[in-house]
């Protein structure tokens, strides 16, 4: 597969011209926020992908308001900050975002926006001997680590431990809406794990536009395929699509998967690609692998987004929803 690296940060003029923006943005930033007193009033968050929002509203509870930057259907590998952002960021008294290169173009906004406001990247929570690193991402390590749910656990519990530090008077609230969030965490986790179980081994393959499913491939038993890489700002060729059709031919897999976030261009070729070898696959249904669903609906929330996900995999895979 092309190395994501091999992106060569094919930054557009449009990116480089908001990051400019941002700059001078940032060095008119205040300070003073190092020393405010939050604890009599509401904390103001911007986030990034929707499952770090969902964490952060159920952690901080009445105390935050929360900005989400990237909504459903939204590609944070190729998201660009715009001017709107820039501003939510710069008036925001905490950041979270992931880190781990997921935001791919905003990295160095992030490191600028250190100077003035406080910028958590939550996989910062997480043991780094726990993170994946894949060859061809050439010694960096996999983002999508919310595909764990006990890893994204951890993230989880950074973003406690922040708001915490940020507001002491109120660490007890923060600290008991983790828990309940983390006990809600590990029976979904459970769920998962029981789902799987009626897969059989020999089909428990998730094959996807780009490598987002890694690590739910170890913690729960699937081999994992991509087209793309881990970042949807490669390119699959000819050979890619050739080379996993034959691995489907030959494994008799029976559904491949599109993805909210992504065009569903690839994996239709793919698709016609193993159908001209004379194998029916089907595209199994929907996964939502860098965003969410739409606010308002289980799947816009990370439980079910995650329930949704083995559902779909179940259902295709296994022929049941069981």
């Amino acid at each position: 597969m092309t190395n994501c690296l091999h992106l060569k940060c094919k930054i557009s003029l449009a990116i480089l011209m908001t990051a400019l923006f941002s700059l001078s943005l940032i060095s008119c930033g205040g300070g003073e926020k190092a020393d405010r007193n939050l604890s009599e009033q509401t904390i103001n968050v911007v986030t990034t992908i929707g499952m770090i929002t969902d964490a952060v509203e159920n952690i901080g509870g009445e105390r935050v308001e929360v900005n989400g930057l990237m909504g459903p259907g939204v590609d944070p590998h190729l998201y660009k900050a715009s001017a709107g952002d820039v501003t939510r960021m710069q008036s925001a008294d905490v950041i979270f975002y992931n880190g781990l290169h997921l935001e791919g173009a905003m990295a160095e906004l992030f490191e600028k926006m250190e100077k003035s406001t406080l910028t958590v990247a939550v996989t910062a929570g997480i043991a780094e001997e726990q993170l994946l690193s894949p060859l061809e991402f050439t010694g960096m390590h996999d983002p999508h680590v919310w595909f764990d749910v006990t890893l994204w656990m951890d993230a989880v519990r950074q973003i406690e431990k922040t708001f915490a530090e940020l507001d002491p008077p109120h660490a007890d609230l923060y600290h008991a809406n983790a828990e309940a969030y983390l006990a809600h965490l590990t029976k979904l986790d459970a769920s998962v794990r029981e789902q799987v179980k009626v897969i059989p081994e020999d089909v428990r393959v998730i094959i996807t536009a780009h490598d987002a499913f890694n690590y739910m491939g170890r913690a729960y038993g699937f081999e994992v395929r991509g087209l793309q890489g881990i970042s949807t700002a490669t390119e699959a060729g000819t050979k890619d699509v050739q080379e996993l059709a034959n691995f489907i031919v030959d494994r008799k897999i029976p559904a491949i998967f599109v993805e909210s976030s992504v065009p569903r261009r690839a994996v239709e070729a793919l698709q016609a690609a193993v159908n001209a070898k004379g194998f029916a696959v089907e595209i199994g249904g929907e996964l939502f692998s860098d965003a969410m669903g739409d606010p308002g609906t289980p799947e816009g929330t990370y439980h079910g987004m995650v329930e949704h996900n083995i559902h779909t995999i179940t259902k295709a895979l296994a022929g049941t929803t069981k």
